[in-house]
């Protein structure tokens, strides 16, 4: 039997007034998935405990079976495993956004989703101001980079700029959770140092001339020291594959024991190569037992809060994804359980990610599908599985029975 989890990042969300107050993805045009959700059986998965941040880093390993209490420690190793950076056990590693601030107020999380090749110049450029023995850039994938702090001390509280769009950023800023500042105060100034390199590079003036938001802020969040992880294989006994678009999710592959595969034309936004991911996928396949397609955009959309696009990428994945898995795998000698999800709900009027838990649809040939007829947050709710929790998913999507 072979697997595939299609993660539509970030896809749930609440009801939204101009939608007649149905969700994005009941107010979608899914006759794919929809399909699928006849053919499957659904619930919902508490990817997310109460007591955690909802970061898409902890609702993945979840969705994986992982036990997110024991292994999380934070986005910036995940992504520093992705980029091949060996991280020492005493080293702190933590996102590094490059971001736009105006009138001292966080703007946006993304610098106006500013171009690789703009941020690596601006990475560099502090990595050459700023860069010590110590303290490490390094470039990543538009705004996303990684920070590495050697022999950090990890006490501080830090906020992630998607959940304080709109507030000034002085009331935000990394603060220490004990009585030692020293740590806090090396990435506030890192912070304001920054700053002053930002807003006279080059980079950043043109993008100003031509009315886009400049990069001119970076923002350290999620810091970590490296994780124990069992993989996959040690785990459930599967080989794997992950596609994606960001380095968070190569990261967690790595640690996972799954195969790397990049698609170009990926962005992990609304234009990414849909049809190049599904075709890789079904080509895993036929390598491993597992594959994990992980497509980003509704959750990009979310954060902008936009919701004509998130309803966009929603029917982008039900036509340019679900449908092409679906008819490939169906001509397979062997049978190929689908299963889709989000990792957590993004919601267009807050902008950020929730702990509510998604709904799920698990497709395996040999099964007869539940009563849910459409899927979405509500209808999933009578589904066969009710709500799941920890590795629940992982079992009933490996479960042969």
């Amino acid at each position: 039997m072979k697997h595939i989890i299609i993660l539509g990042d970030g896809m749930a969300d609440s009801p939204i007034a101009e939608f007649g107050n149905k969700t994005p993805l009941m107010a979608a045009n899914t006759p794919n998935i929809d399909e699928l959700c006849k053919k499957g059986r659904c619930g919902k998965l508490i990817t997310v405990p109460q007591d955690m941040p909802p970061g898409s880093e902890v609702a993945n390993m979840a969705v994986l079976g992982y036990d997110v209490k024991k292994v999380y420690q934070g986005r910036g190793v995940l992504e520093a495993a992705s980029m091949g950076i060996e991280l020492e056990e005493t080293d702190i590693a933590m996102r590094c956004n490059l971001i736009c601030i105006e009138d001292e107020k966080i703007k946006n999380h993304s610098a106006g989703h500013i171009s690789n090749t703009e941020a690596h110049e601006l990475i560099i450029a502090l990595q050459e101001e700023l860069g010590t023995e110590k303290i490490k850039f390094y470039p990543g994938v538009s705004y996303r980079h990684l920070l590495v702090i050697k022999g950090g001390i990890n006490n501080v509280e830090c906020i992630p700029p998607h959940d304080v769009t709109g507030t000034p950023f002085k009331d935000v800023v990394p603060r220490p959770v004990d009585n030692d500042k020293a740590f806090s105060n090396l990435l506030n100034g890192l912070i304001l140092k920054a700053q002053e390199i930002l807003s006279k590079h080059p980079v950043n003036q043109k993008r100003i001339s031509k009315g886009k938001d400049p990069a001119n802020s970076i923002w350290p969040w999620s810091p970590g020291t490296k994780p124990e992880m069992k993989t996959l294989q040690e785990l459930y006994g599967v080989s794997g594959a992950m596609i994606s678009a960001v380095d968070l999710l190569y990261g967690i592959g790595k640690y996972a024991g799954m195969k790397a595969i990049k698609v170009e034309g990926s962005t992990g936004l609304y234009d990414t190569n849909y049809e190049g991911k599904a075709k890789a996928a079904v080509d895993a396949l036929k390598e491993v037992d597992l594959v994990y397609l992980h497509i980003e955009a509704s959750d990009e959309a979310g954060h902008e809060g936009d919701y004509k696009l998130k309803k966009k990428t929603i029917e982008y994945l039900d036509s340019r994804v679900v449908k092409y898995i679906m008819e490939e795998t169906a001509k397979m000698d062997e049978a190929v359980t689908i299963a889709l999800i989000p990792d957590h709900p993004t919601p267009c009027d807050i902008k950020t990610h929730t702990r509510e838990a998604v709904p799920f649809i698990i497709f395996r040939p040999s099964n007869i599908g539940d009563s849910v007829s459409e899927y979405n947050e509500e209808s999933v709710k009578k589904g066969f599985y009710g709500i799941l929790k920890g590795n629940e998913f992982m079992l009933a999507l490996l479960n042969t029975d």
